[in-house]
């Protein structure tokens, strides 16, 4: 049985900070767990042919806000060193803001059955 999308909802989380690996906390205290994370070819890497073009990885990830088991929060040094960002800050035009400067697009928020799902891809520099 397919599973119905409603349409977008309104305003993504305004922060979204790293408690544990894979998992994330908003400014409501909700939890948002890391369900798939996705290396591709960038649209650039595609979109030119020439040898000169950049081989960066574009990185989409798919969190899904659910309650996880209560257990005490990491400290950034605890965790491990991933590809995702420790924190991301919403910025105007539904992009995000990593710690490290790199923006992250909004693909897409919506609330598929229960479960309110956000899919953040990377922009590289210059997108």
């Amino acid at each position: 049985m397919a599973s119905e999308a409603s349409p977008c909802l309104g305003v993504p989380p305004h922060r979204l900070w790293a408690v544990r690996p894979g998992i994330y906390e908003d400014e409501k205290g909700r939890t948002w767990v890391t369900m798939v994370v996705r290396l591709s070819p960038s649209q650039r890497a595609r979109g030119r042919g020439s040898p000169g073009g950049t081989h960066e990885p574009s990185i989409t990830v798919h969190m899904w806000q659910m309650p996880v088991h209560p257990r005490e929060p990491m400290s950034p040094s605890q965790l491990p060193l991933s590809q995702l960002p420790l924190v991301w800050q919403l910025y105007p035009g539904r992009r995000y803001r990593a710690m490290d400067s790199r923006l992250w697009e909004v693909v897409d928020h919506v609330q598929i059955t229960s479960t309110e799902q956000l899919i953040l891809m990377q922009l590289l520099p210059g997108e």
